[in-house]
């Protein structure tokens, strides 16, 4: 086995994630809020590939193992990815874990964001997608069941302002102006907000089905993320909070992971013009894109064939993010390399009867 190590430092981790272009979710600080909330992360390096393992604890000593949106490999370079994994099992085996859930960060059609060696910015490699999913097939893996959401619309914010509003739907360009002509103003919140935004999130919990994460939760992601990676936008009308989102940046990219509004002024379409300034705010930060982070697993045909009829679970989310313009992206499938079968399966039972 090719010596590896395991970081120990952030700056150390974070060095390696910009050098091999490595997802938010591969972030030290990602690693260290899931350590606040029943996760231990495991960051494996080697000279060119890495991973940070997420072990979550079982019963009687056992452990399940997940990498999100990794790892950082080259999947066509055989002997790398062999070194990679080998790593992996290794120190996974050590914390008796029932199986490794992976979730590459590779787009499945052929489409890139960026240049780049190590992960879904290789898929200007067309091959990409077949090189990740032969390599994982024959090093024994099978399909699982995702985490993460696999179908999302990233935006290209390359540009200027101009060009990203002339690549948005036209009534999607009228929302933002009409509420700025109605008197919406955003502003830049601050870990004191978290409660707000909270309340917030509730009352769009309780109003669309939506899960939400503990008070808790959110604010810990900000204390480790803000005010570099991680922006609180709060929308007002007269100084009444209609909405705010949490939106985050980590290299090129950016992500709209948490968002939330009021039952009152919908008309002044706030949602609408907080996600502009979330846009604004990523393209200060230096990103290129802007990822919407989420919309039903369906192809595009059948997306745009239904929505208007469609609003369950994340169709309505797809009407209001459509808008703004992108290209709907969907990453491969996750990945399960399973260490004890029969501790694998009765898992498995217990998750379908949760």
């Amino acid at each position: 086995m090719e010596n590896y190590i395991l970081a120990r430092s952030s700056d150390q981790w974070e060095e390696n994630i910009a050098a091999n272009n490595g997802h938010l979710l591969q972030s030290w600080a990602w690693g260290e809020l899931k350590r606040n909330f029943g996760w231990t992360p495991l960051r494996i390096q080697l000279d060119d590939a890495a991973a940070q393992i997420l072990f979550r604890h079982l019963p009687l000593g056992q452990t399940i193992a997940y990498i999100p949106k990794g790892p950082m490999v080259d999947w066509a370079n055989l002997e790398q990815g062999q070194a990679l994994f080998a790593a992996i099992h290794a120190e996974a085996q050590k914390r008796r874990a029932i199986f490794l859930k992976i979730e590459p960060d590779i787009w499945s059609a052929d489409w890139s964001l960026h240049s780049g060696p190590n992960n879904r910015s290789a898929d200007c490699n067309p091959h990409s997608k077949t090189a990740t999913i032969s390599f994982l097939e024959e090093s024994g893996f099978t399909l699982g069941d995702t985490i993460q959401p696999q179908t999302s619309i990233v935006i290209n914010i390359g540009g200027d302002e101009d060009f990203i509003l002339a690549a948005m739907k036209q009534k999607t360009r009228y929302n933002i102006r009409l509420a700025e002509r109605k008197g919406v103003v955003i502003r830049q919140g601050s870990e004191t907000d978290i409660p707000l935004f909270y309340e917030l999130s509730q009352l769009t919990s309780v109003r669309d089905g939506f899960g939400i994460h503990s008070l808790d939760y959110y604010q810990m992601a900000y204390r480790l993320f803000a005010p570099d990676h991680c922006a609180l936008l709060i929308a007002e009308f007269e100084g009444e909070p209609l909405a705010a989102l949490m939106a985050f940046c980590h290299g090129q990219d950016a992500y709209y992971f948490y968002g939330a509004s009021s039952n009152t002024h919908r008309n002044l379409m706030p949602t609408y013009l907080i996600q502009w300034a979330a846009i604004r705010w990523a393209k200060s930060r230096g990103c290129t894109h802007y990822d919407l982070w989420g919309i039903p697993d369906a192809d595009v045909a059948t997306l745009e064939a239904e929505f208007h009829e469609r609003s369950e679970g994340l169709w309505g989310v797809y009407r209001f993010k459509r808008g703004f313009g992108g290209e709907v992206v969907k990453s491969v499938e996750a990945y399960d390399y399973v260490y004890n079968p029969l501790l694998y399966r009765l898992y498995k039972l217990y998750r379908r009867l949760e």
